[in-house]
């Protein structure tokens, strides 16, 4: 698909904020793109969940999407004391807090989870399973972290947000961006339309070219002056119409604009653009672009590159669209 040369970038005054967004009322995390197209007008593209199927993810079966970042023990309101909560595994940890929050309108009762898997290290408390409440989900208490932590934690969002159960280690990396209150040199700077080989709704057409162009856009999210550590591959399920990605380790990523089957697990994915909201990344893909080769792949790179910063928005009462 290809990766962009480092060089120096130019930026612009187009304005796209990368927004998560807390619904202070029912505890749910959203997850926006806020797009100035127009000096008047604002437009917002918000994530969702991605449902995998059991063969979308390489190498992974029941559990595929209930991880958690070892070596590594949140704290919280415990909602199930893990001394008496035992299991023989973290996926089975895992999922006991996400039937905890199934998704409909009500709060998550749980939203963080605390395995100790290591028999030698844990010792009596080998299995226990802590089901814990955050104060604030999106700023996780976290007690202690390093090779001497015997835990395995993780977080559970509602519906419409990140991934933390699929892909942790990049929802910590965002959550730490926030955290920043700035994301200087984030921007989107690669635009490709769906051109003749998709359909508008992703699907690839017989016979067609898989590419180029190959139906995304493409940014970074690496704030200058911050020194970026690579993210391990995580649960990739199948690039779908939609998908938020890492592109190898980070911190490149894409938001794709068709299917791609052929590209099987190759990506990171942590996160999914809501159906009616591509309208917003189809506009993108169609800012103005000029032709260039990137590792002899050709690719088309906007004239002038779109930043990107990270916020947080709290909203009450389900309320989208007040401050």
């Amino acid at each position: 698909m290809g990766r962009k040369p480092n060089d120096s970038e130019s930026t612009s005054n187009t304005s796209l904020i990368l927004l998560l967004v807390v619904l202070s009322s029912c505890a749910l995390v959203y997850l926006f793109l806020s797009v100035f197209l127009t000096p008047s007008r604002e437009y917002y593209i918000q994530l969702e969940p991605v449902l995998l199927e059991e063969d979308a993810v390489a190498g992974e079966e029941n559990g595929a999407c209930c991880r958690g970042i070892e070596n590594m023990e949140l704290w919280g309101n415990a909602v199930k004391w893990g001394s008496d909560f035992k299991f023989n595994s973290s996926e089975e940890c895992c999922k006991a807090c996400k039937a905890m929050c199934s998704g409909n309108d009500g709060p998550c009762l749980c939203d963080s989870w605390v395995f100790c898997g290591n028999r030698e290290a844990c010792g009596s408390k080998f299995g226990e399973c802590w089901l814990k409440k955050q104060k604030d989900t999106l700023a996780p208490q976290r007690q202690d972290l390093g090779q001497k932590v015997s835990w395995t934690s993780g977080l559970i969002f509602g519906k419409g947000e990140l991934f933390p159960d699929c892909a942790p280690h990049s929802v910590t990396y965002i959550l730490e961006l926030l955290t920043l209150r700035h994301c200087a040199g984030c921007q989107f700077y690669r635009a490709e339309s769906r051109g003749l080989s998709w359909d508008s709704e992703g699907n690839h057409i017989k016979n067609a070219p898989l590419g180029p162009p190959f139906a995304l856009i493409q940014g970074k999210l690496e704030p200058q002056g911050i020194t970026f550590n690579k993210i391990p591959t995580e649960v990739c399920p199948i690039i779908r119409r939609g998908s938020v990605a890492w592109i190898g380790s980070g911190p490149e990523f894409f938001i794709s604009l068709a299917n791609h089957q052929e590209w099987k697990n190759a990506y990171t994915v942590f996160g999914s653009v809501l159906p009616e909201d591509m309208e917003i990344v189809e506009k993108i893909a169609q800012l103005p672009t000029t032709p260039d080769v990137w590792n002899n792949i050709n690719v088309t790179v906007l004239k002038k590159p779109v930043p990107l910063s990270i916020q947080r928005i709290k909203k009450s009462n389900g309320d989208l669209n007040g401050m």
